[in-house]
């Protein structure tokens, strides 16, 4: 009977000193893996040790861990599979794990491998899978503890971790890309002029309405010296801080080239292209518009770079200022270049806009085309400048309704008095 006793006694004992190691050993694990979380080791060694761990120590024979990588699914460790086996989609598959359970899927060929999944949710969402095959994990009076449980603590830790540290990136990220666009709105805004002229020679009034806080958008008026005076209106290819910094770009290019009256119009033109194609290397391209008007002279030279051509009323009738060559940025040399030139024996209004405008669309699928655009100038000619530009944004947004805008809008309207005074 003692010996009975005794025997019962020291297997209890055993046991017990067992559970205690193994309780000391996920301890010690969890122990190691906060640790190493708390010195910010990079993603791949967190991704390293949780193998070394379900391996070396754990004995796991075969696992896959997927974690989600910028919206896809991705194995990221992995151990007994063989390559192409890993690299079988299975992402269809994954939102019908919802908890901790068993796979049986004898014919699939990457799933075949496991018994065990266990995914790891954060508040409503997936952040990662363990697929686990091992034949012990079924037999878990073997080890006196249940090694799904402490693989499913450390799992949860790791991919926790993982999502934080990309969390953070991001946060990072935003922040940089928040003081990038404070940056370039700055930029932007020492662009477009804050102030035009309004005196009794002409009468300018802009609209700049970019589409993501920042953009590729740029008007312009210059006093080029010797009674000429000058306005433009550019539009980069593309939108956000890219397009706002290359067109910094041009405007400092167009502010030197502008100024040297000596230059014909193709030298002036070629210039200018050769400078957007430098800085540009052919990825985007710049449409863009130029008028140089001379008051004594009374004379309007323009040229029209692939641009949408502006409106022109004088006299009772409107015509587009259509003269010029191709967009700016993409050959080497202008195929062809030509410049319209008008004298002025009265007075005349001018609008000159970006293609965010007659891009525009209302819920029935219709544009804000030339046809709109052309019959408002006709409406609406005789209104002082930033009037007119008040009552043609009151229009559109009528227009559009609830819809977004689509792309930046810019407006340039200016009006030239031909003898020099205000009505």
């Amino acid at each position: 009977m003692d010996t009975s006793q005794n025997i019962k006694t020291q297997a209890r004992e055993e046991l017990l000193e067992t559970k205690l190691t193994l309780q000391k050993m996920q301890f010690n694990r969890l122990l190691e893996i906060t640790q190493a979380i708390n010195d910010n080791i990079p993603i791949a060694d967190l991704f390293n040790l949780y193998k070394g761990m379900l391996t070396w120590e754990m004995r796991i024979e075969k696992f896959a861990l997927f974690t989600r990588h910028e919206d896809v699914w991705v194995c990221a460790t992995s151990a007994g599979i063989e390559e192409e086996e890993i690299s079988i989609n299975i992402e269809e598959l994954l939102p019908s794990y919802t908890r901790r359970q068993q796979i049986e899927e004898p014919e699939h060929a990457l799933l075949k491998h496991f018994s065990v999944v266990i995914p790891v949710y954060h508040k409503e969402y997936a952040i990662a899978y363990s697929f686990l095959g091992c034949d012990s994990l079924e037999d878990s009076d073997a080890h006196a503890y249940d090694p799904i449980s402490l693989i499913s603590a450390i799992t949860n830790i790791i991919a926790v971790a993982i999502e934080n540290k990309r969390l953070f990136k991001r946060q990072l990220s935003q922040e940089r890309m928040k003081r990038e666009i404070e940056l370039a709105v700055q930029v932007q805004n020492m662009l477009i002029p804050s102030e035009l002229p309004n005196n009794s020679k002409y009468q300018f009034s802009g609209i700049y309405q970019p589409h993501e806080g920042v953009g590729g958008d740029y008007y312009d008026f210059f006093e080029v010296g010797g009674g000429e005076v000058a306005f433009c209106i550019a539009d980069i290819s593309g939108k956000g801080i890219a397009a706002a910094l290359l067109m910094s770009n041009f405007q400092a290019n167009l502010q030197t080239l502008v100024h040297r009256k000596y230059l014909s119009v193709k030298k002036f033109a070629n210039r200018l292209n050769s400078l957007v194609l430098r800085t540009t290397k052919g990825d985007k391209f710049i449409t863009f518009f130029l008028a140089r008007y001379h008051t004594r002279k009374k004379r309007l030279r323009y040229l029209c770079a692939g641009h949408n051509p502006p409106f022109m009323y004088t006299k009772g009738k409107i015509q587009r200022l259509n003269k010029g060559c191709t967009i700016l940025g993409i050959f080497p040399q202008l195929p062809e270049i030509e410049f319209g030139e008008i004298f002025l024996d009265d007075d005349a209004l001018f609008l000159l806009y970006t293609d965010g405008l007659t891009d525009l669309k209302n819920d029935n699928e219709q544009y804000f085309d030339d046809a709109k655009v052309e019959a408002f100038m006709l409406k609406n000619h005789a209104l002082p400048t930033k009037e007119f530009n008040d009552k043609l944004m009151n229009e559109v947004n009528t227009f559009k309704g609830e819809l977004n805008f689509p792309d930046d809008i810019s407006v340039l309207t200016g009006r030239i008095f031909a003898d020099g005074h205000i009505e």
